[in-house]
């Protein structure tokens, strides 16, 4: 049987944080019941698949791309890099590789297909999204901490109403993504330079 790996990510249009990709190969042997894109389920469901992903898949790996990378490639560059190290991270190599959307990145270990919509077609899409998904909420929640004030664990970096009068009110913080239109109009020349 083929071994199969699913590739997805999180957070590609968050103003901060990382984004964050996983690759998981799962066991046939050990089927995961209510699989689904990780954006269609609850935060609980998410936290109990994501258990159970990581006790019964083959190999998982999780890779954060931080926003200082994403400013330098640009998000789309640098989640196919993260795609890639995750692929090369997992402790076996996989036959294939099943990556959601429609772009494929390069120098990959396996042969893959891009599949649009993948998170909710296939099963090892489907796990891999929820790993990122539950990786990323935490270390958001854990970046609220670090830069009090902005609402990181409610939002999750995303540009909600909330995010944005944050960002007018006390400017970005260091986890912000300063290419993005909405932190870049708010920096001062040299910040964070």
């Amino acid at each position: 049987m083929k071994r199969r790996a699913g590739v997805d990510e999180a957070g590609r249009g968050p103003l901060a944080g990382p984004v964050v990709v996983a690759a998981v190969i799962l066991d046939p042997a050990r089927p995961i019941a209510g699989l689904a894109d990780s954006k269609q389920l609850r935060e609980a469901q998410r936290l109990a698949l994501d258990g159970e992903i990581r006790a019964r898949a083959l190999a998982f790996c999780v890779i954060e791309v931080d926003a200082a990378t994403i400013d330098r490639l640009n998000i789309l560059q640098a989640t196919l890099l993260g795609m890639r190290d995750a692929l090369r991270g997992l402790a076996a190599t996989p036959d294939e590789a099943l990556i959601d959307g429609n772009k494929l990145p390069r120098d990959l270990p396996c042969p893959a297909r891009a599949i649009v919509d993948g998170d909710a077609l296939i099963a090892e899409i489907s796990a891999a999204s929820i790993l990122a998904k539950v990786h990323r909420d935490r270390l958001l929640v854990e970046l609220d901490a670090v830069h009090p004030g902005y609402g990181f664990a409610a939002h999750k970096g995303y540009p909600t109403a909330e995010h944005l009068a944050a960002l007018e009110r006390l400017g970005p913080c260091p986890a912000h993504r300063r290419s993005f239109a909405p932190v870049k109009r708010l920096i001062a020349p040299g910040l964070f330079a």
